[in-house]
């Protein structure tokens, strides 16, 4: 086992956590401690928020938005794990000392990374079937007219996780430890090929989308473009998504296990420092996609803003209000070419 630097904390025993789950340096870690648990703080009320609109006012099964949702319980997953990560960050400990707990919390945050990102790609590729291959047949949209898919995704993405219960993940990063067998060797490699490939990929996919969708509004009229922008707005808004949660993580990865595998201890207690601090910057996902909701749906938007913004902001933000026939509301905004009425249920 190679050694870390010592910070103040007692030696671990059997039974409990490998000097090498200790913290090189309580006073980052605390630190991130802290940001955890701004995030858990603004996390919580915003996404039960969330949750209210699309279950009593936007009626998600009726506006075709079960992925959005989909999205929505993917975060509740990341903040349940919040509170408990940062109670070990300030206890000098990178993971909790009971296997039990520790297996759990990575099953958590492996299934809330995997199924934030496979329902944000969806969306962008219905945006991009949309807009780029309008007229044909798009699979995603009739994906999501059945609900069962959503459960479907959800039961794909359980073989990819349960490997974080088959053998403890030291510190989320053993990979390349002296001790391994060849059980424990497979399945950290089989780990880490799940956690840059589900990164990776799915940006790539991203990224094609967004520049087919970019080339497809400098090809259209004026009169064709205000569809179009909301379709680069929504892709946009994924993109920076990954930009800012996923891919610097991914990035310090790759540098954490370069350097474990070189045996440079002391680089490692810097480097591991670094990753550290960027996956707490990934959880801040569960802040950042509410953004995704507004630009995708419009209506959701409307909704959120006429329920709980104050009355002067709502008189900024939304144009202004008409009641339609029906009892329902609408949301007006008027252009120099034509007024579109956007529905809040």
């Amino acid at each position: 086992m190679i050694s870390t630097v010592t910070t103040g904390q007692p030696s671990m025993t059997m039974g409990q956590a490998p000097d090498n789950c200790n913290v090189p340096n309580i006073v980052t870690y605390k630190t991130l401690s802290w940001v955890m648990i701004g995030e858990f703080v603004l996390g919580l009320p915003l996404n039960l928020s969330v949750l209210y609109i699309f279950i009593f006012r936007f009626k998600f099964w009726k506006n075709k938005s079960v992925f959005l949702f989909n999205i929505v319980v993917a975060d509740f997953l990341l903040v349940a794990c919040l509170p408990v990560k940062a109670f070990h960050y300030r206890n000098g400990l990178r993971r909790s000392d009971d296997n039990t707990v520790c297996k759990m919390m990575l099953f958590m945050l492996f299934l809330n990374r995997g199924a934030s990102i496979a329902f944000l790609i969806i969306l962008s590729v219905d945006r991009y079937f949309n807009v780029v291959h309008l007229g044909r047949r798009n699979f995603v949209k009739v994906l999501k007219k059945s609900p069962q898919i959503s459960i479907i995704i959800w039961l794909l993405l359980l073989p990819l996780t349960i490997p974080t219960m088959l053998k403890t993940f030291e510190c989320c990063n053993s990979h390349g430890r002296t001790n391994e067998t060849s059980f424990h060797d497979v399945t950290d490699t089989f780990r880490e090929i799940v956690f840059f490939t589900q990164i990776l990929i799915p940006f790539i996919i991203l990224v094609y989308c967004t520049v087919r969708i970019v080339n497809r509004l400098r090809k259209k009229t004026v009169g064709e473009k205000t569809k179009l922008r909301r379709a680069v707005w929504v892709v946009m808004s994924v993109v920076v998504v990954f930009s800012i949660c996923f891919l610097p993580s991914t990035i310090a990865r790759v540098v954490l296990l370069s350097v474990r595998l070189l045996e440079k201890q002391d680089a490692e207690n810097i480097v591991v420092q670094i990753y550290d601090g960027l996956m707490v910057l990934s959880y801040t996902d569960c802040l950042l996609d509410p953004l995704v909701y507004c630009f995708c749906n419009s209506g959701f938007k409307d909704a959120y803003i006429s329920t709980f913004c104050p009355k002067f902001l709502q008189e900024r933000l939304l144009t202004s209000y008409t009641v339609n026939g029906t009892g329902g509301m609408t949301t007006t905004t008027t252009s120099a070419t034509r007024t579109n009425s956007l529905p809040i249920l």
